[in-house]
C-alpha cells in the first residue's frame, strides 16, 4: 500500500488545518465571498484545499516516490537540441496536469483554481518528500504563470472590473501554462556571475525597429528548455551595478515566416552530483527576440519578486526532504538490532531521532508563518491596487499593515531558506550515519537524499547570501533606532529572570543571546570605525561616520554573519513555537524541546562571535593593503 504523504503527517496537518489562519486570506481570494463561481464561505474553501492535499498526498506516494530511483538513474538527455526526459517523468507531469495543479494559484478568470500560494507551498513539501528533482521542474509551471501575472499587475498592464481581473498583458502565456501545455524558467546565472548579479554580461539591445534582442550565455538554468523564459540582462551603462539590469520575457521558440524556429538554443545539460531528473541547462541567446518587462533598469527589483517566493519554496522543499530522511532513519533504526535491542532505543540514536523530529516541526512552523505573512501582504497590496477603500483612514491603515507584514516577511524569508536548507544536509547526513555501511550503498534510498540535499544551500541564493541579507537587515534596523534596540535587549534580559512562566523565561534567555550577539558585532564595528576617524580632525568625525565602506567597516559583521543568522533563525522558530503553544497547550512540549536544544547552540555561536576572528581579519587587512599599494 503506497499510503498518503499528507494524511500520514500529523504535524503538517496540524499546521494546515489548525494553526494556519485561513480566514482573512480566503476572504481576500474569494473577494468577500461575492464571486459568482466562488466558494460560499471559509469552511467550503478550506475543505477544497484539504481535498487537493489529500489527492496530491496519494499521488506523490503512489506515483512519484516509487519512481525516484529510476528518475535518479535515467536523467534527461539533449537530442538534436531538444531535451528528452524519461517516460516516468512524463507520466508524473501528465498526472499533475490531470489534477489541474499548473493553474493552482491563478485566478479562475485566467483558467486557474484560485487557491492561495500557501497551498502551493504545502504541495511543495509533499512533492519534496518524494523527489526534489520533480519539485524543481513543477515549480516552473505555475510559478512562471504567477510571475507573469504579478509583473502585469506591477506595471499596470491589465484591465479589471472592480477587484475582478478581466485581462493581463500575458493572458495567452498564462492560460497556456495553466492548461499544462507550456512552462518557463528563471534565467539569471552566468559564468563568474552567480551571486554577484551586477557582473552579468548578457546584453539587451533595443533595435531601430523598436524590438529588443538579447545576446549572451546563461548557465545552471533549471528547466531551461521552457518556452517562457524570464531573463535578466544588462541594458544600461551607468556603471551603477544592479541598476543597469532589465528583465525580459524571451520565448524559446518563435514563429517566423510560417515556421517554428529556435529563439534560444539549449547548448548543453549539466551532469550533477544529485537531483539527476532535474533539467539544468546552458542557454545561448544570439539576437534573441525579447519583450521588456516593466521599465529599463528595473530588472533586479522585478526579479526579487520572483526570487523571494522561490526562496520560501526552497524552505518547504527542504522540509519535505528532511521528513523523508527522518522517516528512513526512524524505520531503519526500529528494525536494526544491535547489542540486544533495536538501535532506536539506544541513547545516542534516540537523541539523533528526537533532534531531527524537533528540528523538522520547528522548521515547518516557521515556514507556514512566513507563507502566511508573505501572502497576506501580497493580497492586500493587490486589493489596494484594484479596489482601494474609499475611506482615507482605512486606506492608510491598510498601507501601514502592508509595510509591517513586509518587514516581517523580509525577516523570515532568508531565515527559513537558510535554516531549512542547512538542516536538510544535516538531517540526511545523520540519517545516512544511522544506516551505517548500508546507507553508503545504492541499495538504500538515503544516499540519494544526501546527494540531493547538497544543492539546497546553493540554489536560489546560497546560505551565505541569506546570512548577509539577515545581517544587513538586523544591524540596519538596530542602527536606525539604537534606543529601541537597547530597550528590547533590556526587556529580554529582564524576562530571562523575572517572567512567571518558565517557558517565557527560556525564550527570553534565547532572545537575550541574540541581542548580545548583535550588540557585540555593533560595538566592534563602531570601535573599528572610531579608530579610523580618531586620527582625523574632530570636525570631520560626523561626516566620516556617515560614510561607510561596506567591505572595510562591516568586516567583523560580515565574518560572523552566518553565526548570527543561526541565532536569529533559532530565535524566530522559538518565538513562533511559544506563540503556538499559547493557543494550543499540547504544543508546549515541542516549544520547550526546541528551546532546550537551541540554547547551547546559540551560546556556542555567541562565544565564537565574541572570541574569534581578529587574527583572520588582520591577515585579510594585510592582503588588502598589499593589493592597494
Amino acid at each position: 500500500m503506497a499510503g498518503n504523504y499528507y494524511l500520514d503527517n500529523d504535524d503538517m496537518r496540524f499546521q494546515v488545518e489548525r494553526a494556519f489562519d485561513w480566514s482573512e486570506l480566503v476572504s481576500l481570494y474569494e473577494r468577500g465571498y461575492t464571486a459568482k463561481d466562488g466558494f460560499k464561505d471559509e469552511k467550503e474553501a478550506v475543505e477544497f484545499y484539504r481535498d487537493i492535499l489529500d489527492n496530491v498526498g496519494k499521488f506523490v506516494a503512489a506515483e512519484v516516490a516509487p519512481r525516484a530511483k529510476i528518475l535518479d538513474k535515467h536523467g534527461p538527455e539533449l537530442v538534436d537540441g531538444e531535451v528528452k526526459v524519461s517516460p516516468e517523468m512524463e507520466a508524473i507531469f501528465d498526472g499533475f496536469k490531470e489534477m489541474g495543479l499548473y493553474g493552482l494559484n491563478l485566478p479562475r478568470e485566467l483558467g486557474g483554481l484560485n487557491a492561495p500560494m500557501a497551498l502551493y507551498f504545502a504541495i511543495a513539501e509533499l512533492i519534496g518528500r518524494s523527489d526534489i528533482a520533480v519539485l524543481g521542474h513543477y515549480g516552473f509551471h505555475g510559478g512562471i504563470a504567477m510571475s507573469l501575472l504579478a509583473y502585469s499587475l506591477n506595471e499596470g498592464s491589465f484591465e479589471h472590473d472592480g477587484d475582478l481581473l478581466t485581462k493581463t498583458r500575458w493572458d495567452d502565456a498564462i492560460q497556456e501554462i495553466a492548461a499544462g501545455n507550456a512552462f518557463g524558467c528563471m534565467v539569471l546565472t552566468e559564468a563568474d556571475a552567480g551571486s554577484d548579479l551586477a557582473a552579468l554580461r548578457a546584453k539587451g539591445t533595443l533595435g531601430k525597429d523598436g524590438k529588443w534582442r538579447l545576446s549572451g550565455q546563461k548557465i545552471f538554468i533549471t528547466s531551461g528548455h521552457g518556452q517562457y523564459q524570464l531573463v535578466l540582462a544588462k541594458t544600461e551603462n551607468t556603471g551603477n551595478g544592479l541598476k543597469d539590469l532589465s528583465l525580459f520575457l524571451v520565448p524559446r521558440t518563435i514563429e517566423r515566416d510560417g515556421k517554428t524556429v529556435k529563439n534560444v538554443v539549449v547548448e548543453r545539460l549539466e551532469e550533477k552530483l544529485g537531483i539527476h531528473a532535474s533539467i539544468t541547462c546552458t542557454l545561448a541567446y544570439d539576437d534573441s527576440e525579447a519583450e521588456l518587462i516593466g521599465k529599463r533598469g528595473q530588472g533586479f527589483e522585478l526579479m526579487l519578486l520572483l526570487m523571494n517566493n522561490a526562496r520560501l519554496g526552497v524552505g518547504f522543499e527542504a522540509i519535505g526532504l528532511c521528513e523523508s530522511a527522518y522517516r528512513l532513519a526512524k524505520a531503519y533504526a526500529a528494525e536494526r538490532k544491535s547489542m540486544g535491542k533495536s538501535i532506536d532505543k539506544q541513547e545516542m540514536i534516540a537523541d539523533y531521532l528526537d533532534r531531527m523530529d524537533t528540528d523538522i516541526r520547528g522548521l515547518r512552523a516557521m515556514a507556514y508563518t512566513a507563507a502566511n505573512t508573505v501572502e497576506l501582504y501580497t493580497r492586500l497590496e493587490i486589493q489596494l491596487q484594484l479596489k482601494p477603500p474609499s475611506d482615507r483612514e482605512r486606506k492608510k491603515e491598510l498601507e501601514r499593515r502592508v509595510r509591517s507584514l513586509k518587514r516581517k516577511a523580509r525577516d523570515l524569508t532568508p531565515l527559513i531558506k537558510y535554516l531549512a536548507a542547512e538542516k536538510a544536509v544535516e538531517i540526511s547526513r545523520t540519517s545516512l550515519q544511522i544506516h551505517g555501511g548500508v546507507g553508503y550503498t545504492k541499495d538504500y534510498e538515503i544516499e540519494k537524499l544526501l546527494r540531493d540535499a547538497l544543492v539546497l544551500p546553493i540554489y536560489e541564493g546560497t546560505s551565505q547570501i541569506q546570512s548577509l541579507m539577515a545581517l544587513k537587515d538586523q544591524l540596519g534596523g538596530a542602527l536606525k533606532d539604537p534606543a529601541k534596540f537597547l530597550r528590547k535587549a533590556a526587556t529580554a534580559r529582564a524576562g530571562a529572570i523575572a517572567a512567571r512562566d518558565p517557558l517565557d523565561r527560556k525564550l527570553a534567555t534565547l532572545m537575550s543571546c541574540q541581542y548580545r550577539a548583535m550588540q557585540h558585532i555593533l560595538t566592534r564595528i563602531a570601535k573599528d570605525k572610531w579608530f579610523q576617524v580618531s586620527e582625523k580632525k574632530w570636525s570631520e568625525w560626523s561626516r566620516a561616520f556617515k560614510q561607510w565602506d561596506a567591505r572595510r567597516d562591516f568586516a567583523f559583521g560580515l565574518l560572523h554573519a552566518e553565526r548570527l543568522t543561526r541565532i536569529l533563525a533559532d530565535v524566530a522558530v522559538a518565538k513562533i513555537l511559544v506563540k503556538q503553544a499559547r493557543r494550543f497547550p499540547e504544543r508546549r512540549d515541542l516549544a520547550e524541546k526546541y528551546i532546550d536544544r537551541a540554547l547551547p547552540n546559540c551560546n556556542h555561536m555567541l562565544d565564537e562571535i565574541s572570541t574569534t576572528g581578529d587574527r583572520l581579519l588582520r591577515e585579510l587587512a594585510g592582503e588588502d593593503a598589499k593589493v592597494e599599494s
